[in-house]
């Protein structure tokens, strides 16, 4: 029999991957916001993602659909913990969403909404990261509603909010030039110094308080094959600075892409099989066989049209965006 667990785990973890990914440069935008005071170039970065960034979004209905359908268990749990922050995460999102719709539109006001978009692309990204924390401290049945609120949550949200800023400071230089783009190239190192900084201290924390992450990670022989990803880490940093340094335009982002991937699979790797820290495997969480089966038919037929055309959506607006184009206001 196939085991349908691991094809779900296998679903939800894409669509994740490319929610961090497409979303987080996305956001990562608002969040560069207040290094740029230009009017026009304001717009400019706005515009280099207004085409595409509610598709973005859709990859995370695709995980809390997949989490609902598949491992009602996890929705449950995570969900009845992290309600606060979920909430408050999806307010952020509605005001960041709503200054898209009105600031080209408003004049008087739109200072307001490029505050609005700011704040609202900040705070989704911090509570993005405090969820993240919160969940690999670990969730339990009688948890409180503040618990998710600790030291090492807010530390993974201002890590989220630095990776999200150097996702978008990349993408910028990618789809951008002139000015806007020298501005990019040189902030760049420095968000790549801060994100080191993230690392290293998620690294450091996670073994500390978790005796069977440390076990898996250092014990003898997974220390010389998983070794490798912190080796990689260290070497894709170096690859980006150089190309910033060098001024390449494309490689920046192919690079901050091949480092949220890395961050991402030592996830994968320190919870593994777990699905519910510190102890739920995916088998213990998982629907009946026959539910996972008939949800499983419909992602494979909505899972192909949703990457179908978010690829056509990015090649269609694959371009520079410079000022004085047409864009979301025209």
């Amino acid at each position: 029999m196939i085991d349908l667990s691991l094809i779900w785990v296998g679903i939800i973890g894409l669509g994740v991957w490319i929610y961090v990914v497409l979303d987080g440069f996305d956001l990562g935008i608002g969040i560069l916001f207040p290094v740029v005071a230009e009017k026009q170039q304001r717009d400019v970065m706005m515009n280099t993602v207004a085409p595409v960034w509610d598709g973005n979004e859709t990859w995370m209905v695709l995980g809390g659909a997949g989490l609902f359908a598949a491992f009602p268990l996890v929705y449950s749990m995570v969900l009845s913990a992290l309600y606060l922050p979920i909430m408050f995460m999806l307010v952020a999102l509605i005001f960041r969403g709503v200054a898209f719709e009105f600031r080209f539109k408003a004049h008087r006001s739109r200072y307001l909404w490029d505050q609005a978009f700011i704040w609202g692309s900040v705070l989704a990204s911090f509570f993005q990261g405090m969820i993240l924390g919160a969940y690999i401290q670990g969730i339990h049945p009688q948890q409180g509603a503040w618990d998710w609120l600790t030291p090492f949550s807010v530390f993974t949200g201002i890590g989220v909010v630095l990776v999200y800023a150097a996702l978008g400071c990349a993408w910028l230089i990618m789809k951008t030039e002139t000015d806007l783009q020298q501005h990019m190239y040189q902030l760049m190192p420095k968000l790549l110094w801060a994100l080191l900084v993230i690392f290293l201290g998620v690294s450091i924390y996670t073994p500390l308080q978790h005796a069977e992450i440390a076990a898996r990670w250092f014990s003898l022989p997974n220390l010389y094959y998983l070794s490798l990803v912190p080796v990689l880490v260290l070497w894709v940093s170096y690859q980006l600075y150089q190309a910033c340094l060098h001024q390449q335009e494309k490689q920046p982002f192919i690079y901050m892409l091949a480092l949220v991937t890395l961050a991402y699979v030592g996830f994968l790797i320190s919870l593994w099989p777990n699905i519910i820290p510190p102890s739920i495997t995916i088998w213990q969480a998982a629907a009946p066989y026959s539910s996972q089966l008939f949800a499983l038919i419909g992602a494979c037929i909505l899972l192909p049209i949703i990457l179908v055309y978010t690829g056509l959506a990015y090649w269609v607006f694959k371009d520079k965006v410079r000022v004085g184009d047409e864009g979301y206001h025209d």
